[in-house]
């Protein structure tokens, strides 16, 4: 996977080797070629040493880090009449193959530079940054799978799929781009309009027959375009009931689909991850970490993830070693469940606020984490994935999906305040799929403490006289060093 930069100067000076900073800190041992474009010129090369000795100047620029994981991607920016593009990610399609930025930009001369029409017409993965004469034009994908930060300083406005390229530049505080939004970039700053956002209007009564006929039928189309041309994908499976159903649903889409079960040692929910790739016959690989493999790799996971935060980091270091053991196995594009718990009530602290605040608060709450679960997982996993280039492909975070379960009564999700298994609707779905019993019914448990990383944090921190935030801050800051 790629990534993004944009810049646009606010004193109307040239930003080339402004930009070319941000290439270079969002670059890789993975990356193949870097590019850079004003308006009307586009230069790639295979290092910033080579793009900062061409004549290329301008006050508006776009960047790009690339490195293939499909056949068809390439080198990009891409030059359009009287604008260039930098569009990353996917955009899935129904009953057709993956597409890349090229598609991209021909979708956008066909709708006359029309950049709320990729937006629109499109569920996936993306961000894009067009660059025209005086301007940028930013959009990103209505859930925000795919990761892009913003911010500013009296002499820039930038973005990028990393923070620490605007850190690096000197913006200090950078922020999500909303999700389904474009925004104009112009010596004013951002001015940002929404496309194609998941909107609260309560809940709609429906049966129970009803929701599982249509999650079943939206989840399969999803799971189908994000294998779509694939031969062989990874599943980051737990063993719980969401990287089961996407797994098996991933197998009856005819890929070749391999399971990835990462932990420390002598953790019981081994074996139960055994039982239930055997129970869906398909191949499971198990990698199993020690204490010093924990210290070893956190600051690694800090500086991807970009933020001290203990339960991101706790998450991020399995996810961290899900795609690295992908990547050394080969896969360039690797499934996972997230965004299943926020569609449909897996998180424990729901039965908290329903006992304390009733069913309409959680309702709402429900819709808030389905609205901003691009904060709370998304980009992490996603940012994560693309460091070990490996794309990140979550058949939950699709945009019909999450617009129908936001839509959904609490009782289809969580049936009292001491519903311990939650996710109701969704079980029934598995059910009907003949899932096994024991995956289907097996309650929720949190892949920071299956895998023993959040104990093990603890435990390392304890050693240091710290809490984990403390502890985990401070490695942070040694890490980026001079930058934040």
């Amino acid at each position: 996977m790629g990534a993004i930069a944009a810049i646009a100067s606010k004193r109307n000076e040239n930003v080339a080797k402004t930009a070319g900073t941000m290439l270079e800190i969002l670059k890789n041992e993975r990356t193949e070629a870097l590019g850079l474009a004003s308006p009307t010129t586009v230069k790639i090369e295979n290092s910033t040493e080579n793009l900062q000795t061409l004549a290329i100047t301008s006050p508006i620029m776009v960047g790009h880090v690339f490195s293939k994981i499909s056949i068809s991607d390439m080198p990009q920016p891409i030059k359009l009449e009287d604008k260039t593009l930098v569009f990353e990610g996917r955009p899935y399609l129904p009953n057709t193959e993956i597409f890349n930025g090229q598609f991209a930009a021909e979708k956008l001369t066909q709708n006359q530079g029309n950049v709320e029409a990729l937006i629109k017409d499109f569920d996936g993965s993306f961000a894009f940054v067009v660059a025209e004469s005086g301007k940028l034009i930013a959009g990103r994908d209505s859930l925000g799978a795919y990761p892009l930060y913003y911010g500013e300083n009296v002499n820039l406005a930038a973005l990028a799929s990393e923070r620490k390229a605007l850190w690096k530049i000197g913006i200090g505080q950078t922020h999500s781009f909303p999700p389904g939004h474009i925004a104009i970039v112009d010596e004013h700053g951002f001015n940002f309009k929404p496309v194609k956002t998941l909107v609260y209007t309560g809940t709609r009564q429906t049966t129970m027959q009803t929701a599982t006929g249509k999650i079943r039928s939206l989840l399969q189309q999803s799971v189908k375009q994000r294998v779509s041309g694939l031969k062989e994908v990874a599943v980051a499976f737990s063993g719980g009931l969401d990287s089961s159903m996407v797994a098996f649903l991933a197998k009856k889409s005819e890929a070749d689909v391999h399971l990835i079960y990462v932990s420390l040692e002598n953790q019981p929910e081994i074996e139960h991850a055994k039982e239930a790739a055997e129970a869906l016959k398909l191949p499971l690989h198990i990698c199993v970490y020690s204490e010093d493999a924990v210290e070893e790799v956190l600051p690694k996971v800090l500086w991807v993830i970009e933020e001290a935060n203990p339960v991101k980091t706790a998450i991020g270091t399995p996810v961290f070693w899900t795609a690295e053991k992908a990547s050394e196995m080969g896969f360039r594009v690797m499934l996972a469940g997230q965004g299943a718990d926020e569609l449909f009530g897996g998180y424990r602290r729901y039965l908290n606020d329903y006992v304390l605040h009733g069913r309409a608060f959680v309702e709402k709450t429900l819709f808030s984490d389905i609205a901003r679960m691009y904060e709370i997982n998304l980009e992490r996993d996603s940012k994560i994935c693309n460091f070990h280039n490996v794309e990140l492909r979550l058949p939950f975070a699709a945009y019909q999906l999450a617009e129908f379960a936001a839509s959904l009564p609490l009782q289809l999700k969580i049936q009292s305040p001491n519903d311990m298994l939650r996710k109701t609707v969704l079980r029934k779905v598995a059910r009907e799929m003949e899932l096994p019993p024991f995956i289907v019914d097996r309650p929720k448990k949190a892949i920071q403490y299956t895998t023993g990383v959040n104990k093990m944090i603890k435990r390392l921190a304890k050693k240091k006289g710290s809490s984990m935030k403390e502890y985990l801050q401070r490695m942070l800051q040694t890490t980026f060093e001079g930058m934040i």
